[in-house]
């Protein structure tokens, strides 16, 4: 099984899949971020960050039964801020959770209870919640990369600096895996040599015009795939959303295998998959 993707709740479709990816890349969707097509028991919509954490790990057990034994794990994951409300006039950030129904549009996730343990503006704390579970889980927590954004979404926020990293967590199944750190080396300051890649990595951000509202940019994974995979290898994206991991594994030689919610993403994620869409990848801009 390669090049596919199966559509539906990735907890029941990521155990159809009978082949073996060297790989998994992908960004789950945020705790609070937004109601992406209104089933009641989609993730990211729990009442609790616990019940949310749970859930991801829950998912990513199965994703463990996909891998080789070599196999890693890469997730991109952001943080979330408990209660907290802009000004009037002004629109609710992204990353935002709202203990009522009312101070949130049809698109967020919204909460009826008050969260035991959280005050109001606390930062909730959700990429460290849920690299710990997936460690007391069994898989070996190796890294946690800083994606830094150059051009962040602005907040009206004035008393905290503004938001401008997520997380990248590299997980493995086995205490010894595969890690190509030749294929991501980059070049010296001199540009004579070339030297290991740093876990701070300043790539912008740059949204896809199209029917999904989160999409990470196909920079940020290049490197996890070229570290995690060969050419030929299968990698696994269990949140295939508008199909940015499909369209980076393909432009490297690797085969995806993806699951993804929402069939109606399945036309845009094959037009991104076009040839004019290949020809537009250029990880050097």
């Amino acid at each position: 099984m390669k090049d596919t993707i199966l559509y539906g709740d990735c907890r029941e479709t990521l155990k159809e899949f009978d082949s073996k990816a060297r790989m998994c890349v992908t960004s789950p969707p945020y705790y609070g971020l937004r109601n992406y097509g209104g089933e009641e028991d989609q993730i990211g919509l729990e009442q609790t960050p616990e019940e949310y954490v749970d859930n991801l790990v829950k998912v990513f057990r199965e994703v463990r039964n996909c891998l080789t034994d070599d196999g890693t794990c890469w997730v991109n994951l952001g943080d979330s801020y408990y209660n907290y409300r802009p000004g009037k006039g002004q629109a609710i950030h992204k990353q935002s959770v709202s203990k009522t129904n009312q101070d949130l549009p049809s698109t967020c996730a919204r909460r009826g209870n008050k969260l035991e343990g959280l005050k109001e503006k606390d930062l909730i704390g959700i990429p460290w919640m849920f690299a710990f579970a997936m460690r007391a889980d069994g898989w070996y927590l190796r890294q946690d990369i800083i994606w830094n954004k150059p051009n962040p979404m602005p907040e009206s926020v004035r008393d905290r600096c503004t938001k401008s990293h997520e997380y990248i967590f590299l997980f493995s199944k086995s205490q010894n895996y595969y890690f190509d750190v030749n294929a991501i080396k980059e070049s010296t300051v001199d540009g004579k040599g070339l030297k290991r890649k740093k876990t701070v990595w300043e790539i912008k951000t740059k949204p896809y015009k199209g029917a999904h509202f989160a999409v990470y940019p196909p920079e940020l994974i290049e490197p996890c795939i070229k570290a995690g995979s060969e050419e030929g290898d299968l990698v696994l994206d269990p949140f295939m959303g508008s199909g940015t991991t499909a369209l980076v594994a393909k432009s490297l030689q690797r085969h995806y295998l993806g699951c993804e919610l929402h069939e109606d993403y399945g036309k845009l994620i094959q037009t991104r998959l076009s040839e004019k869409s290949f020809a537009r990848l250029n990880f050097n801009d």
